[in-house]
C-alpha cells in the first residue's frame, strides 16, 4: 500500500453555502393558455394593468428584499426587461419603474452551490505582492452544484505561509456571471473539428469557401452565403449546422474589475455546457519568452455527452473558452502539462475512459492519438484510473497525482512519476493510495470519495486541496521529498495489460 504517513490533513474545511446566489433570466412556461397567449405575455399584461402606486410599492419591496444580495440590481432588472420587451408595442411602458418591475417578474435567484461544493484545483495567484518571506498567495477553483445538478465554477483566494499555515479569504457575497461574447476562430480549427466526419470531403468543400480566420459575424455571413448556394447539395446543410454548433461552443467571458475573484462565477454559457462546467484543472503555464498564462481544462456536459474544453486567462478577469478536438479529447479528465516538452503541448488524457495516457498538440486545441502509460491493475483502482490534476515538475520527474476507483466505488488518491524528457515513460508508481476517505469524509452527495483537480508545490510540501464525498473541501499536506523517494526507490516493471 502507499505510505499514508506522508500525508498530513489540515483543519481548514470549506462547505457549500446556499446563500451564494446569482440572478438568471426567468421565463414562465410557454405553454399556450386557452385564450391563445403565452404565460409570459399574460404576466406582462398583468403588470401593465397595475396602478402606478402598486408598481412603486411592489418594486420597493423587491429592492428592499434583494438589493443587498446583488450589486446593481436595477441594472439587472432593466436588462431582463429588454430581453422580453419585444413582446410589447413600442412605448407601451412609459416609466423606468414599470420596466424594472417587469424585469423583476422575469428574474430569479439561483443558488450555485446549494447541492455541493467540491473538486478543487490550486495555482499560484498572478499577484504575489505584499507577502512575507515564504508566503504564497493562491487561487482555488471549485466545482459548485446547484438546482438541477448544474455545475459551475467558483474561485477562492488565500495564502500559504510558514510551516504550511494556510488561510482562505472570506468570499465576497455579491456574485456575478460576467459578460460573454462569441470567440473568433480559424478555418484550420474547424477542419480539425470536422476531420472525423464520414463526409469529410464534403466538409472540406464547405471549409474551402470560408476565410482563413474570422469573427463570429464574418463566419455567419459566409455560412449564410454558402447556405443560399449549396443548401440542397449533399450534406452541406448538416455540415453548416455542425459548424454553427462548434462556433457556439467557443466564447469569451469578462468580469468587472470591481468584484472580488470569489464573486466571479463561470456559469454554463455554450450549448455543450447546458448541464454543467465540471472539474476545472488549473495550471500556471510557463513559456520562455512570455509571461505566465493560466490554462484550465474542464468537462462540458450537455446532459448526455461530455466534451473537454480549455480555459485561458492572464488575469482571472477575462477568460477564453475553446472546445478541444481530436481523438485524445474524447472523455473527462484532461490535464495540461505546465510547459511545452520538446516543443509540444502535452496533456494527460483518459481517452479510453479508464487509463492514464499522454497526448500532444502543436496548438493546444487539436489532440491526436494518445500513448497509454498506466492502466488499472491494483485492487484499489481496478474500476478506473485517472489524474488528480496537471503534472507537477520536480527534479526527479513529472509528479502525477492519480485517482483510482475500487470496490464499493470508493475513490483513493495515489501518485505516479513520469520521465521529464519523455513523459510516456513511467519511472515509478505507488502500490497503494496516499489518501483514502477518513471516517468523517465518507458521507456526502457521492459517498466514499476523495478527489482533487490539482495541488500546489510550496517548498518541500505539496499542498493538495481535495473534495470529500462531494460535500466539502479539505487540504492535505504531502511530504514531497519523501514521496519522490518512494517513487524512485524501485524500477517499474512492465504493467500487465487486461485480456
Amino acid at each position: 500500500m502507499g505510505d499514508q504517513s506522508l500525508v498530513r490533513r489540515g483543519t481548514q474545511v470549506l462547505v457549500a453555502d446556499p446563500a451564494r446566489v446569482i440572478t438568471k433570466l426567468f421565463l414562465p412556461g410557454q405553454e399556450t393558455l386557452a385564450r391563445g397567449i403565452s404565460r409570459a405575455d399574460a404576466v406582462i399584461q398583468r403588470v401593465q394593468a397595475m396602478t402606478d402606486e402598486e408598481v412603486a410599492e411592489t418594486l420597493a419591496d423587491v429592492v428592499e428584499s434583494f438589493a443587498d444580495r446583488h450589486r446593481d440590481l436595477s441594472v439587472t432588472l432593466a436588462e431582463h426587461f429588454q430581453l422580453v420587451a419585444h413582446r410589447l408595442p413600442d412605448g407601451a411602458v412609459r416609466t423606468a419603474e414599470r420596466r424594472e418591475l417587469i424585469g423583476a417578474y422575469f428574474t430569479q435567484e439561483y443558488s450555485v452551490e446549494a447541492a455541493a461544493l467540491f473538486n478543487p484545483s490550486m495555482v499560484a495567484h498572478p499577484d504575489q505582492s505584499g507577502l512575507g518571506a515564504g508566503e504564497v498567495r493562491f487561487i482555488l477553483s471549485l466545482r459548485a452544484v446547484g438546482e438541477g445538478h448544474v455545475s459551475s465554477v467558483e474561485f477562492r483566494t488565500g495564502v500559504i505561509g510558514a510551516s504550511d499555515r494556510l488561510t482562505v479569504d472570506d468570499p465576497g457575497r455579491q456574485l456575478v456571471t460576467g459578460t460573454s461574447t462569441p470567440a473568433a476562430m480559424t478555418v484550420d480549427y474547424l477542419r480539425d473539428a470536422l476531420a472525423e466526419r464520414k463526409d469529410a470531403p464534403s466538409a472540406e468543400q464547405v471549409l474551402s469557401l470560408l476565410p482563413t480566420s474570422f469573427t463570429p459575424a464574418q463566419l455567419e455571413a459566409a455560412l449564410g452565403s454558402i447556405t443560399r448556394q449549396h443548401l440542397t447539395r449533399g450534406s452541406a446543410a448538416a455540415i453548416i449546422a455542425q459548424i454553427r454548433w462548434i462556433a457556439s461552443c467557443n466564447y469569451q467571458v469578462t468580469f468587472p474589475g470591481d468584484h472580488a475573484l470569489s464573486e466571479c462565477v463561470l456559469y454554463p454559457i455554450s450549448a455543450d455546457e447546458g448541464h454543467g462546467i465540471e472539474d476545472v484543472r488549473l495550471t500556471r503555464f510557463l513559456s520562455p519568452d512570455a509571461a505566465p498564462t493560466y490554462y484550465g481544462t474542464y468537462t462540458a456536459f450537455d446532459g448526455s455527452g461530455v466534451t473537454p474544453h480549455l480555459l485561458r486567462t492572464d488575469d482571472f478577469r477575462s477568460f477564453e473558452s475553446a472546445r478541444l478536438v481530436g481523438p485524445a479529447s474524447k472523455n473527462k479528465g484532461m490535464a495540461l502539462f505546465p510547459r511545452r516538452v520538446n516543443g509540444r503541448y502535452l496533456a494527460l488524457s483518459r481517452w479510453d475512459r479508464e487509463s492514464i495516457a499522454v497526448a500532444s498538440s502543436s496548438d493546444c486545441l487539436y489532440w491526436g492519438d494518445a500513448v497509454t502509460v498506466q492502466v488499472p491493475e491494483r485492487p484499489w483502482e481496478l474500476i478506473q484510473l485517472g489524474n488528480c490534476g496537471p503534472p507537477i515538475e520536480t527534479s526527479e520527474g513529472w509528479l502525477v497525482l492519480t485517482h483510482g476507483v475500487g470496490p464499493m466505488r470508493a475513490y483513493g488518491i495515489g501518485a505516479t512519476l513520469l520521465d521529464l524528457d519523455d513523459p510516456t515513460r513511467m519511472i515509478g508508481t505507488l502500490d497503494g493510495p496516499l489518501l483514502m476517505p477518513s471516517e468523517d469524509e465518507r458521507n456526502g452527495y457521492v459517498p466514499n470519495v476523495v478527489y482533487s483537480c490539482g495541488g500546489l508545490r510550496h517548498g518541500s510540501t505539496l499542498v493538495l486541496p481535495y473534495g470529500c464525498s462531494d460535500a466539502a473541501v479539505r487540504f492535505a499536506f504531502i511530504d514531497l521529498p519523501g514521496l519522490l523517494s518512494q517513487l524512485t526507490a524501485s524500477p517499474i516493471q512492465r504493467q500487465r495489460r487486461p485480456g
